[in-house]
């Protein structure tokens, strides 16, 4: 962008009840008012079943400092889930043609967030590299320890709550979702 230009805001689709668009607002405005929205979450493992957890940069506007289990984001105005969910990929942990395995979709609600995730798993050993500063650290995890760093770090809310769906076995007690 040349200098004297207007920097643009991501646009972001608000989505209904039904998953139909009924706004499209700036990103800013979705967070501010808590807007229903459309996101994606990318569980990334290795080829011998470890997790690829990370700490979300303190800069993030939605819990910043937290780990997390998936990478990922918000999906822009009009943006394929699919295409997002590559772009989340390449942007916060440099993993770029990667297949990725549908899990599903779920709804996540709280104070901060109210969006639609749909969620995929990547198989890769990397390498792992922070491309856009959105991921300030990483490390691959067992499964057999993966309950444990739950419970005692504090993770993002809506990549536990949604994976406790798809992969159970990350979570030693379904009951609790750690530190949120």
């Amino acid at each position: 962008m040349s200098a004297g230009t207007p920097h643009r805001e991501e646009l972001v689709d608000v989505i209904d009840d039904d998953g139909r668009v009924v706004a499209v607002v700036p990103r800013s405005v979705m967070r501010r008012d808590n807007l229903f929205h459309r996101s994606v979450g990318i569980v990334v493992r290795s080829s011998a079943g470890r997790v690829l957890v990370h700490r979300r940069a303190e800069t993030k506007d939605i819990w910043p400092g937290r780990w997390d289990l998936a990478v990922g984001g918000v999906v822009s105005s009009g943006e394929e889930i699919a295409i997002a969910a590559h772009r989340e990929l390449a942007e916060e942990v440099g993993i770029e043609g990667v297949p990725l395995t549908w899990l599903g979709v779920g709804d996540f609600a709280d104070e901060s967030v109210r969006c639609r995730c749909s969620c995929f798993e990547a198989v890769t050993d990397g390498p792992v590299r922070f491309a856009d500063g959105e991921v300030v650290e990483a490390r691959w995890v067992e499964v057999d320890e993966l309950a444990a760093m739950v419970a005692a770090l504090s993770f993002v809310p809506d990549s536990i709550a949604l994976l406790r769906t798809w992969r159970p076995e990350f979570f030693a007690d379904p009951g609790s979702v750690g530190h949120i």
